[in-house]
C-alpha cells in the first residue's frame, strides 16, 4: 500500500474581484508526516511554490472559517459545501485562491486511509 496520497486540482488565483485565473495545484500527503498536507501552486511564469500546513485545518476549513496566522481556509457560503477560499499570507502580502470543495474532500478521504 502506498504511504502517500497525491492529487491535482484546478484552483482560481483571485487577483481582484474582477480578475482571476485557473492554475494547477498539487496536493500531497505523506504518512510519515500524518498531521500535514502540502499544496504546490504552479503560477504562470514562476517557479512552483509549496505550502505545508495542518491536515485538520484543511478539513475544518471545508465547513467553517478556520486558521490563524499565515493560512486561512473558509467555505464561500452557508449550507452544502461547494467552494472554499484559501488565503495565504507572508510578510503582509497575501494570495487568495478559490477551489471547488469536492476534489479537496476526495483527497482528504484518501488521506484518512493512511492516518495511523
Amino acid at each position: 500500500m502506498s504511504e502517500s496520497v497525491q492529487a491535482e486540482v484546478l484552483m482560481s488565483f483571485v487577483v481582484t474581484e474582477e480578475l482571476s485565473f485557473r492554475i494547477p495545484v498539487e496536493l500531497g500527503y505523506e504518512a510519515s508526516d500524518p498531521f500535514a498536507v502540502r499544496l504546490t501552486f504552479h503560477l504562470p511564469g514562476d517557479a512552483p511554490v509549496s505550502w505545508s500546513f495542518g491536515r485538520e485545518l484543511l478539513l475544518d476549513g471545508l465547513n467553517v472559517p478556520s486558521g490563524e496566522g499565515d493560512v486561512h481556509i473558509a467555505p464561500t457560503g452557508p449550507g452544502e459545501v461547494s467552494d472554499v477560499t484559501l488565503r495565504l499570507q507572508v510578510s503582509g502580502e497575501h494570495a487568495l485562491f478559490r477551489s471547488s470543495a469536492p476534489p479537496l474532500v476526495a483527497f482528504l478521504d484518501r488521506t484518512d486511509r493512511l492516518v495511523p
